[in-house]
């Protein structure tokens, strides 16, 4: 009979590296102890990478350039968390604004608002995810672009809006169809909306 370690490695394997796993996705392999057990020993063994509690990672390794371990981003823990949640996520703050260009800050923690489970989250050097809880409507955008940019401009405010992000939004704008962001118009502030609207002209 394989031993629970020897099933785990198994399905690790089989998915292949550069992928994360929650201690959760082995639960049909034994007692939340055991398997937490097994996955610690892993880590000793430089199988695994533990990136924060109860989060693992099968490491890419770059041999070609000899760059070693390739480590996932925070935003690829984030949607791994939020799609083992069944849950939705969208950048907000620093991070919002990092992601559109409109600030070149590179946040310490990654920030997204959800409708999953509010919590704070480590990975590695001092840095981590912050998920704030947010009601499901305000995620209710059925365009990611229109969602990112409306929670990047509430984190600006319109009087600090400036000539530099009006023509970073309006080129980042041109990639897509000015019908695809005002499907959401409806959940935008009444002068997020005119601002887009603007940037069509």
């Amino acid at each position: 009979m394989q031993s629970i370690e020897d099933k785990i490695l198994v399905n690790i394997k089989k998915c292949g590296r550069g992928k994360e796993f929650f201690a959760s996705d082995f639960s049909a392999y034994g007692e939340s102890k055991s398997v937490s057990k097994v996955l610690s020993n892993l880590v000793k063994k430089q199988v695994l990478i533990k990136l924060a509690t109860g989060i693992y990672y099968y490491p890419k390794i770059d041999k070609k350039l000899g760059l070693g371990i390739l480590y996932p981003s925070l935003d690829t823990v984030a949607e791994a968390i939020a799609k083992r949640d069944k849950a939705r996520i969208v950048p907000t703050g620093i991070y919002a604004l990092n992601r559109l260009g409109l600030s070149t800050q590179v946040p310490a923690n990654y920030v997204y608002l959800t409708d999953g489970s509010p919590r704070r989250i480590k990975v590695g050097n001092g840095k981590g995810i912050l998920l704030k809880h947010t009601a499901p409507k305000n995620l209710a955008f059925k365009n990611d672009l229109a969602m990112l940019i409306t929670f990047a401009l509430k984190e600006i405010t319109q009087e600090r809006v400036t000539q530099e992000h009006l023509d970073r939004l309006k080129y980042v704008l041109q990639q897509v169809p000015k019908e695809h962001i005002l499907q959401d118009s409806k959940l935008m502030p009444a002068w997020i909306k005119k601002l887009i609207l603007k940037l069509y002209e």
